[in-house]
């Protein structure tokens, strides 16, 4: 049973919405791949996905918005075996590189499909509950998965992220597929632009990540070109650029709501941000700056 309560506020009186789980699983998972982008922040590539001899079939596959492969499983109540099928299912996709990029390809493009993250692909399950087991399991197992908990009040879907664990990730990742992107030197990651910073810089960005820390729920993972902070998917992403002195935060906001101010804050929307489409992006020099941010980052976070 979910701790999340709702309440219907008539007339200064509140009464509580009781909570329920989906008639049927497969209501949650049509759902939820009719709108994964807005509620996962997940690119849906493909439902009930065969494995062919491996046997079984996905219930979904995705791409984040990192660039990271993704299987979303779904179980309508609570289900101990989601994690292992979840796990069952990444086996898979670790030997199937090339498959997932075709599909890729097919479904967003040669640009997706050419920027795909395989260093450590996703797990995302979905269920009624998790036990306090699983919660402390997904701890241990060494990849990245996300347990999340959905709960119906009338009209009204809710999804909480439970618990996460980031996985083997490394700072500086890689684009292991292909030979030519192989054979290729490799960029220069975030953690060198941030090593190579002003003593200054590096203390603003120190700053930037406690306030953004702060939020005990908020994840941070290191890509390649930025550092993403996430719930259930990015509220910011920081890139660092140590020649113009610069901290570019994009934040997930509508710009619609936002006032612009030319040279601090802009509007994004079609210009290819990474890890956050078509939001405002932010751009921090000095602690003035910072401060001048913090309501902006902290509607992003709440946001989510």
């Amino acid at each position: 049973m979910s701790n999340l309560k709702v309440f219907r506020v008539r007339a200064g009186q509140a009464t509580e919405v009781p909570g329920a789980p989906v008639g049927v699983e497969v209501e949650l998972q049509r759902l939820i791949e009719a709108n994964m982008e807005a509620m996962l922040g997940i690119r849906f590539l493909a439902t009930e996905y065969r494995t062919g001899h491996h046997g079984g079939r996905i219930d979904s596959l995705g791409l984040d918005e990192n660039g990271t492969p993704v299987i979303v499983e779904y179980k309508r109540s609570r289900d101990q075996n989601v994690i292992s099928q979840g796990l069952s299912y990444l086996w898979w996709l670790h030997d199937h590189h090339h498959e997932f990029e075709s599909l890729t390809r097919e479904k967003l493009g040669d640009r997706a499909a050419g920027e795909i993250d395989w260093v450590a692909p996703r797990i995302v399950c979905v269920a009624g509950a998790f036990t306090h087991h699983d919660t402390v399991a997904v701890e241990m197992i060494g990849h990245r998965i996300d347990l999340v908990t959905y709960r119906v009040f009338e009209d009204v879907l809710t999804l909480q992220l439970i618990a996460s664990a980031g996985g083997s990730r490394s700072t500086a990742r890689g684009k292991t597929s292909g030979s030519a992107r192989a054979a290729s030197p490799a960029p220069k990651s975030v953690q060198r632009y941030l090593d190579e910073s002003s003593e200054d810089l590096r203390e603003l960005y120190a700053d930037l990540d406690e306030l953004l820390l702060s939020h005990r729920d908020v994840l941070k993972e290191p890509q390649l070109h930025y550092v993403a902070y996430r719930r259930i998917m990015n509220v910011a992403t920081v890139r660092v650029q140590p020649r113009n002195r610069l901290l570019v935060v994009n934040l997930r906001l509508d710009p619609e709501t936002v006032e612009l101010q030319k040279g601090f804050c802009r509007d994004m929307r079609g210009l290819g941000a990474l890890g956050i489409r078509d939001g405002v992006e932010v751009r921090i020099g000095s602690r003035e700056d910072l401060a001048r941010a913090t309501d902006l980052i902290q509607r992003s976070i709440e946001a989510v």
